[in-house]
């Protein structure tokens, strides 16, 4: 009988319908759990259910049981998965399944700032409207999205997502250009043209070693005065305590942020301190958490554990190997693929594409004055933004 442990289900809301596997296991699940408490917890599990716990080659070399990780979650940062490969342990996630919540997010926070909603909110506890004597006041500014020039990072099913959303109401919508996007995109500008050129820039791409603070200092200096941060993505994906200084010196117009590079984030992290600035928003990673997303999810989690069991391959990033030890490579980069229908393109190095190395995992494109030599030279990654001369401002 199959062994299945969820170590944190806490992670999805209680009122979500979570059914069962349909064939014979035993079924344990913890609200959360503690690092030092995963191997003790999966010690006679076959398959495991995490969405944040982290799971590396020293768990893994303890856990000969293991035959499955699925993920409550389509990122998989939290999971070492070359150790699954080695240990022959599958790895299943969960796509598609927040397509309308995540954009619809995104929009909230973008009419939100550009409306200066909070300002106001907070203008009228304070008594300003019966202090005005008038009608209607005008203490804050108001920004109209139609018309202005939304950038987004990552084109991929959220980030066309919320491109045509934004279109819909009379937004003019382009993407970042990555090495491997079609040289004719009429609706691709290099990172650094979208960047100078956009009114709102909402980031959509995933965490790897090449996207960490991709978003920082230099970034938000590039941007345009008054311009709109949105991020939906990771907290990784922006250098905070350079987006708090940006807040606190005006050039920034606003920011709203759905995640945090620590979640939860202690009291003195620097989005915390930015909830002191009217015009920034933090929410706590639930752009995602729509009762119908949340709903799809628990669904999907189930279909892809049913999967495994009858021997069929779904959403798989790290399928064990084959019988003899022969590793399957060319599922190597399958999560990515499927992320961003994207892939490396043969024989084009980083620095052919004007793409210095990054240290940090994961990190950030196309900055000469910040390269680190600690980034392993194998590591490779499917989305790179192409950098450009400074071009002039849309």
């Amino acid at each position: 009988m199959q062994q299945i442990v969820f170590l944190d289900s806490d992670t999805l809301d209680t009122g979500i319908n979570l059914r069962r596997p349909d064939f014979p296991h035993h079924w344990q699940s913890y609200p959360e759990t503690k690092p030092e408490q995963v191997v003790e917890r999966l010690r006679c599990a076959s398959i495991a259910i995490i969405n944040k716990v982290r799971i590396g080659a020293d768990e893994l070399a303890q856990l000969p049981e293991l035959r499955l990780i699925a993920l409550a979650a389509t990122g998989s940062d939290n999971l070492d998965l070359e150790a699954c490969r080695a240990a022959n342990v599958a790895v299943c996630n969960i796509r598609n399944y927040s397509g309308p919540s995540v954009p619809e997010h995104a929009m909230a926070l973008m009419l939100a700032l550009s409306r200066n909603l909070f300002a106001w909110r907070q203008s009228l506890q304070e008594g300003r409207w019966q202090q005005s004597g008038q009608f209607c006041f005008f203490d804050h500014p108001i920004m109209d999205l139609h018309g202005k020039r939304l950038g987004i990072i990552g084109k991929g099913t959220l980030g066309q997502a919320l491109g045509q959303r934004a279109g819909a109401i009379g937004m003019e919508v382009f993407y970042a250009q990555s090495q491997v996007g079609a040289p004719g995109d009429e609706d691709r500008l290099p990172l650094e043209s979208l960047l100078q050129s956009s009114d709102v820039i909402s980031l959509h791409c995933p965490l790897t070693p090449y996207t960490r603070h991709l978003i920082g200092e230099r970034e938000l200096a590039m941007m345009k005065p008054g311009a709109l941060l949105i991020n939906v993505g990771r907290g990784g994906l922006v250098d905070e305590q350079a987006l708090l200084e940006a807040l606190g010196n005006g050039r920034l117009g606003g920011a709203g942020f759905d995640v945090a590079s620590v979640e939860p984030p202690p009291p003195d992290h620097p989005l915390m301190q930015a909830l002191r600035y009217p015009n920034f928003i933090l929410t706590p990673h639930v752009a995602w958490a729509s009762e119908e997303s949340m709903q799809r999810l628990a669904d999907q989690l189930i279909d892809k554990i049913n999967a495994f069991a009858l021997g069929r391959r779904q959403h798989r990033l790290a399928p064990p190997q084959p019988q003899g030890g022969q590793q399957q490579k060319p599922q190597q980069h399958a999560t990515r693929r499927a992320l961003f229908q994207q892939t490396v393109k043969p024989g084009h190095t980083r620095q052919q594409a004007g793409h210095p190395p990054r240290g940090q995992p994961p990190g950030r494109q196309g900055h000469p004055q910040r390269i680190s030599a600690q980034r392993p030279a194998a590591v490779r990654s499917p989305i790179r933004f192409h950098a450009a001369s400074r071009p002039a401002s849309a």
